[in-house]
């Protein structure tokens, strides 16, 4: 069902910072109209300085936004990686994949699949995660879906033909339009498996932002598939999840992130303003809980211990598994914790390295088997 529409206040960070400076704009040439035009009255409620601190602050945030768009990553392929197109009954959906050489024989690998975030696109978080040179040292398939666009025909632009996950929020085109981003998956992984020596037993996904909600998804609707998920950043809409199979979940967090409240609420960009409206986002605690009582795990956390500012939770079944590991990084804003960031903290909040997240959410993966 259709939650949101276009007019509606938005929800993810990149729509917001959309949102943020269009209003900053408008904003930003009154001012100047004024800062031209001769009135006793405001001259004397604006001093000089006041002016000239606005105008910086504005052209600190629209320099922040263009060095997200001028520093997108090339449509160029590292080296051994494959662009793979997929038939789906919506249309053609693609996605990048990387087998290592160490994985180039009989013996069945394990196999990550990484979601990128709203806008983003299958490079741009391999860039961000470092997922691949993660493979290449470990020896497993890295697969990078790319979402759906609200224009097919056209490229993937942030700006203007922004790629989105249908992740049951209802939000974006992807929600709007009603892609089934959980047949595309299930559809690639399929595909893989026939292609390529992919052990079926050891097969994960984690994902960003609008990512991270897809892996939510995906791990209620397709837990058949997936030993493991491990959400960063991102909200789960699902509010039952009942999944078929079990399988175990690592989310992580900042407490920082202001656009993924840790206790809910609606996003606001991390220098400040209003809230950006729309559906508010559940406290974490609580769909933590809701997955941890449809895994039958034990209610309170049989582990729970911090070092460097990093919280670890972790909560098990009588037998052990399936568990789920919650765990929050002090200070971290919306970035992908130990990656490269792809947004200016000014908009996002601050990134850190207390976590590697790509090692860490590895090290949960190793030892989780269907």
């Amino acid at each position: 069902m259709v939650l949101f529409r276009h007019q509606h206040p938005c929800l993810d960070y990149e729509v917001c910072i959309h949102r943020y400076l269009a209003r900053s704009f408008t904003h930003t040439a009154s001012g100047l109209a004024g800062a031209f035009s001769y009135n006793p009255m405001k001259q004397r409620k604006m001093t000089l300085r006041t002016r000239f601190l606005g105008l910086i602050a504005i052209a600190l945030v629209w320099l922040a936004f263009w060095s997200r768009a001028n520093n997108a990553v090339s449509d160029e392929l590292p080296p051994e990686h494959s662009r793979v197109s997929v038939t789906t009954k919506q249309g053609e959906r693609q996605y990048v994949i990387h087998i290592p050489k160490s994985c180039e024989n009989k013996t069945p690998s394990p196999m990550v699949i990484m979601l990128h975030g709203f806008g983003g696109t299958a490079l741009s978080a391999a860039k961000e995660t470092g997922w691949s040179l993660k493979a290449d040292r470990e020896a497993f398939v890295i697969v990078y879906p790319e979402a759906s666009r609200p224009d097919p025909a056209k490229p993937q632009s942030f700006r203007l033909n922004p790629q989105s996950w249908n992740d049951g929020s209802g939000r974006f085109h992807a929600g709007e339009k009603n892609i089934d981003d959980v047949a595309f998956i299930d559809t690639m992984i399929d595909e893989i498996l026939n292609a390529h020596p992919i052990d079926p037993q050891r097969i994960y996904v984690t994902g960003f932002s609008n990512g991270a909600s897809m892996t939510f998804r995906l791990g209620a609707d397709l837990s058949d598939r997936f030993a493991a998920i491990a959400p960063v950043s991102g909200t789960c809409w699902i509010e039952s999840p009942q999944p078929s199979s079990g399988l175990s979940i690592c989310y992580v967090t900042g407490t920082s992130d202001s656009l993924n409240p840790i206790d809910g609420g609606y996003p606001k960009l991390a220098l400040g303003g209003k809230d950006q409206g729309g559906k508010p986002k559940p406290p974490v605690q609580l769909f933590i809980d809701r997955w941890v009582a449809a895994l039958k795990c034990s209610p309170e956390p049989v582990m729970d211990k911090t070092t460097n500012g990093v919280r670890k939770r972790l909560y098990q079944s009588e037998l052990g598994k399936p568990e789920i590991g919650y765990v929050t990084v002090d200070g971290l804003g919306h970035h992908w914790p130990g990656g490269v960031s792809q947004v200016s903290s000014l908009l996002v909040g601050k990134p850190n390295d207390k976590l590697k997240a790509t090692d860490a959410i590895w090290e949960f993966f190793k030892s989780q088997r269907k």
